[in-house]
C-alpha cells in the first residue's frame, strides 16, 4: 500500500469491498492456471476478499494468500477457511519458493518510485520459468480516485519497459475495458511475465 488513505479505505470499508458483487476473472484465472504444474504452489499478493484464492484453492493449487489490510485479511480467512498473511508488498522476502504469483488488481497501489524493487521481489519469490500475472488501471500519471486511494496508473509502454529492465521473459500486456469498486470505466492492463 502508498498512502495512509489507501489503508484506511481498505480497512474502514473491508466488509463492503469483500461481499461486493464481484466477477471473477475465470478467464484470466484460468489462463495462468494452465500455464502452472498442477498442484503449485502459488502467491496471491492483495488477495481482498479471498474469491481468487478459493477458486485457485477448488482448483487443487497450493495457495498462500496475503493482503495488506488486516481487516481484509479477515474478510478473506472466513470465505476460505484458512490463514491470510498480513503483508505488504515490500515486506515480501521468498526466494525460489512460488511457481505463480497472482496479483490482480492490487500492485496498481504500489508508488511508481517503489515498483521496480517489488517486481524484483516477486522476480525472487518465484522459481525459474515462474509465471507472474498483475493488471493495473491505465494511466499516464499516478494520482488518486474518488475514494482517496492511490493508483501508479501506468502506460502500457512505462510498465513494459519498467519489467524488461527487471530481467522478465515472455512479457505480454493486454488491454481491456472494464470498471472498478467505484463502477467507473476503466481501461485495463493485463500483465503476463515469466522469470
Amino acid at each position: 500500500m502508498h498512502s495512509d488513505s489507501t489503508s484506511t479505505f481498505y480497512d474502514e470499508n473491508a466488509e463492503a469491498y469483500a461481499s461486493r458483487a464481484r466477477s471473477l476473472p475465470k478467464q484470466q484465472l484460468d489462463a495462468f492456471l494452465a500455464r502452472l504444474a498442477p498442484g503449485a504452489a502459488i502467491l496471491e499478493l492483495g488477495c481482498g476478499g479471498g474469491q481468487d484464492s478459493a477458486y485457485m484453492l477448488s482448483q487443487g493449487f497450493d495457495v498462500t494468500p496475503t493482503d495488506g489490510s488486516p481487516e481484509l485479511a479477515r474478510q478473506a480467512e472466513m470465505l476460505i477457511g484458512r490463514p491470510v498473511r498480513v503483508m505488504l508488498f515490500q515486506q515480501l522476502d521468498a526466494e525460489n519458493a512460488y511457481g505463480g504469483v497472482w496479483a490482480h488488481a492490487s500492485l496498481l497501489h504500489v508508488p511508481r518510485s517503489g515498483l521496480a524493487d517489488v517486481f524484483a521481489r516477486i522476480h525472487n519469490a518465484l522459481r525459474t520459468d515462474g509465471i507472474l500475472h498483475a493488471s493495473f488501471k491505465a494511466g499516464e500519471a499516478e494520482g488518486h480516485d474518488g475514494f482517496g486511494r492511490y493508483y501508479n496508473y501506468p502506460s502500457a509502454d512505462w510498465l513494459s519497459a519498467l519489467l524488461s529492465a527487471g530481467g522478465w521473459r515472455n512479457l505480454a500486456i493486454e488491454e481491456s475495458e472494464g470498471t472498478g469498486y467505484d463502477g467507473k470505466p476503466t481501461r485495463w492492463l493485463i500483465v503476463s511475465a515469466q522469470r
